[in-house]
């Protein structure tokens, strides 16, 4: 059996229209002529590959590829093996992912899950919903009342999108996703498996009545550009909004709790946890399975180390890390200094078994 490829495959093209597409110099225009078929990593490129290098630790892996070229910044030229022709880029990897996106543009935005093209017949669509031309629905979704959805559009199978949903143009909802309570900008990728907008984990616990529900009144509003995983889920908010900021892109099986406001460009890897009220600032990063705690602040800029658990507010352009969380040169200070001692009480086991 064939392997089977699933996105489009670029034409071939020479070296020389390579460099020029990712703004780099071929270090000996005598190999302009090369004929570049695809895009591979160092340790599976062949002869007419493209690659890059800008990371010491697969420096092996430069010294034994068999690829055609490789994009590489200057101080690191010099570690191509002669058989492969140099590309010089000051960042190497922005300038392969240029190239990657030209030539696999088709793997930017997903389309409908099933080839669909326009409405399909199978699709549940309340007849007060307002579709503008180019929608496209995928089989068993299912579209409430009052749901407004712009041109470009992609909702994928089985979506289920609740009662006066409004969602921007150029959009896609992923299959099964269920989404309500939310109004979504423009160019929004929400990936399979996400619920967005369901009532937040608000409760007056241990009461004598046990534990009674507080109602969820609020929605979710998702800024344009904003990208969201598969299998997150993001809850209204109880009287406030809980916001997802533009530009912000989410990873896969996030948690967001109730009225959160997350600021415009963070980055969020996956299996964070965030709990209820919180705020997070701009172009804030969020390694994966960070915590954090209610009603807590994280100012413009702040980076948090992956799986840290943070119990108090983090000042702008801070960077925190460790269980609890604080800022990194101290938990480093902290590690080292407990690692000292543990050698220092295996050197020296004076009273070791005595009572």
């Amino acid at each position: 059996m064939a392997q089977p490829t699933f996105f489009q495959k670029p034409s071939p093209t020479t070296l020389a229209d390579v460099a020029a597409l990712a703004k780099a110099m071929l270090a000996d225009p005598s190999r302009g002529g090369l004929e570049i078929r695809g895009l591979a990593s160092l340790d599976e490129a062949g002869p007419r590959h493209l690659t890059f290098f800008d990371n010491l630790k697969y420096a092996d892996q430069l010294a034994a590829t068999k690829a055609g070229a490789c994009l590489v910044s200057d101080r690191f030229a010099a570690r191509v093996p002669p058989h492969v022709a140099v590309l010089k880029a000051a960042q190497p990897f922005r300038a392969f992912v240029r190239i990657a996106r030209e030539w696999h543009g088709d793997t930017l935005r997903p389309g409908s899950s099933v080839g669909n093209e326009g409405i399909a017949p199978s699709a549940i669509i309340d007849p007060t919903a307002r579709l503008e031309d180019g929608v496209v629905v995928d089989p068993l979704a299912v579209i409430g009342p009052g749901v407004e959805i712009g041109s470009g559009t992609v909702i994928g199978a089985a979506a289920v999108i609740g009662p006066g949903v409004k969602i921007g143009r150029d959009c896609n909802v992923g299959a099964h996703a269920a989404i309500q309570a939310t109004l979504i900008g423009n160019n929004v990728l929400i990936h399979p498996g996400c619920s967005i907008g369901q009532d937040g984990y608000g409760f007056v616990f241990f009461g004598p009545e046990g534990h009674l529900k507080v109602p969820q009144t609020g929605r979710v509003l998702i800024q344009n550009d904003v990208e969201i995983g598969a299998g997150t889920t993001i809850d209204r908010g109880s009287l406030r909004d809980t916001v997802i900021g533009e530009g912000t892109k989410i990873d896969n099986q996030v948690q967001i709790g109730h009225n959160v406001t997350i600021g415009r460009h963070c980055l969020l890897a996956a299996q964070i946890g965030l709990a209820g009220s919180l705020t997070i600032g701009d172009n804030v990063a969020l390694g994966a399975k960070v915590g954090i705690n209610n009603h807590l602040k994280i100012g413009d800029g702040a980076q948090v180390t992956a799986m840290s658990a943070v119990k108090d507010d983090i000042p702008p352009n801070a960077r925190w890390g460790g269980h609890f969380a604080k800022p990194t040169k101290q938990w480093f200070r902290e590690i080292l200094a407990v690692e000292r001692l543990v050698r220092d009480s295996a050197a020296d086991p004076k009273g070791e078994g005595q009572e």
